[in-house]
């Protein structure tokens, strides 16, 4: 991979040191003028001469290959909530059931579990120690009534990284359905739902897929399509979709039974363009470069005085470093990166949050720890 070739590809790295993809990271070009050219034609000739709904079925070849599934395994969301909610929602539930997550889960891998409440279901929360929560853990709570492990693939907050293999050989050996939020994890590090025995899976686009948001994907292990009932029915997740006269309800027999109408064409075109740009670049090594990185950002803050939080254990490493400081204010620091060196990175409970992506060079980050108070 050329990091200056990439670097090309992002325009805003002429103008900020941004190192927060884990929030919202910027629109790549590709994903940019794909958007582009769908509403330029459109605007002009509507949708004549041109089959965008091909386009998204290229978007969703290329999002399989992405995560080791097949096409019809994918569909797209309009974010990470939808998919975990058609989860949540979709799988028939018996008073007494459980679900397993972690306790510090982005909202969007927890409330859709909480809403099951009323139906009887009960929601085990593992705790987090000293930024780590290991597979172990969360594999210590599952029972014989429990049903879903729906954790994050990489933590919002800690940039701890799951063990995704092991956790997916027990939830198979047990009978327990695996649910992943990978939205802190593809676009910079690999995701193999095979491998990894993930059920089902759920990503927006926006933050290390440098996509659009509101456009992302959902997999959903072939099978467990017949199990997996939509939460509600609409025209495009029937056959014989396109015989808008014939009432026929019989759902899709692949993961299209869950689009329930009109693609978000924009945001797909542009979902596609990105994807194609990192498969082109090559995950693993586009992963190897970010763990450089943040290898190298670690090392930094701690000789500044900084307590890192992440865990920089081989295979819980990520690229998210979360640090502290026991005498500066955070949100002040952050504050004066950016307004005074248009260096960008966030705050996120309680702790400072660096993101570099594939983008960022190694003078990027020591441009940050420079700018850093030491203690």
């Amino acid at each position: 991979m050329n990091v200056r070739q990439l670097r090309e590809l992002f325009p805003i790295t002429r103008r900020y040191n941004f190192l927060n993809a884990a929030a919202v990271a910027p629109l790549s070009s590709p994903a940019s003028q794909a958007m582009c050219r769908y509403i330029e034609h459109t605007c002009g000739q509507a949708t004549i001469g041109a089959d965008f709904y091909m386009n998204a079925e290229q978007t969703r070849s290329l999002a399989a290959a992405l995560i080791g599934a097949d096409p019809d395994e994918v569909t797209f969301t309009k974010n990470t909530t939808e998919g975990i909610g058609w989860v949540a929602g979709g799988l028939p539930w018996r008073a007494g059931d459980n679900v397993v997550i972690t306790a510090v889960e982005f909202p969007a891998n927890v409330y859709p579990w909480m809403g099951l409440g009323r139906q009887g279901v009960d929601l085990r929360m593992v705790k987090e120690v000293d930024g780590r929560v290991p597979a172990e853990d969360v594999i210590a709570a599952i029972d014989e009534r429990t049903r879903v492990v729906s954790v994050s693939a990489v933590q919002y907050a800690s940039g701890f990284r799951m063990d995704l293999p092991r956790l997916g050989q027990v939830c198979r050996e047990r009978d327990v359905l695996l649910c992943v939020d990978a939205i802190q994890a593809l676009g910079v590090l690999p995701i193999d739902v095979r491998a990894m025995q993930i059920d089902f899976l759920s990503a927006d686009g926006h933050k290390w897929l440098c996509g659009p948001e509101g456009c992302g994907i959902f997999y959903c292990r072939r099978e467990l399509l017949d199990r997996l009932t939509p939460v509600f029915a609409g025209w495009l997740c029937m056959e014989d979709a396109l015989d808008f006269g014939n009432y026929r309800f019989e759902f899709l027999r692949s993961a299209r039974k869950f689009d329930t109408g009109s693609y978000n064409l924009a945001g797909i075109c542009g979902l596609g363009a990105s994807i194609e740009m990192w498969l082109e670049a090559g995950i693993d090594v586009v992963a190897q470069w970010a763990l450089a990185l943040t290898d190298r950002l670690v090392e930094g803050v701690r000789g500044k005085g900084y307590r890192v939080v992440s865990s920089r254990l081989p295979g819980e490493a990520s690229s998210i470093v979360a640090f502290v400081s026991d005498h500066h204010d955070h949100g002040e620091i952050r504050k004066r990166l950016q307004e005074q060196h248009r260096v960008i990175i966030s705050c996120r409970e309680g702790r400072l949050r660096a993101s570099p992506h594939a983008y960022n060079t190694l003078e990027e980050i020591d441009q940050l720890i420079e700018l850093l108070p030491g203690h």
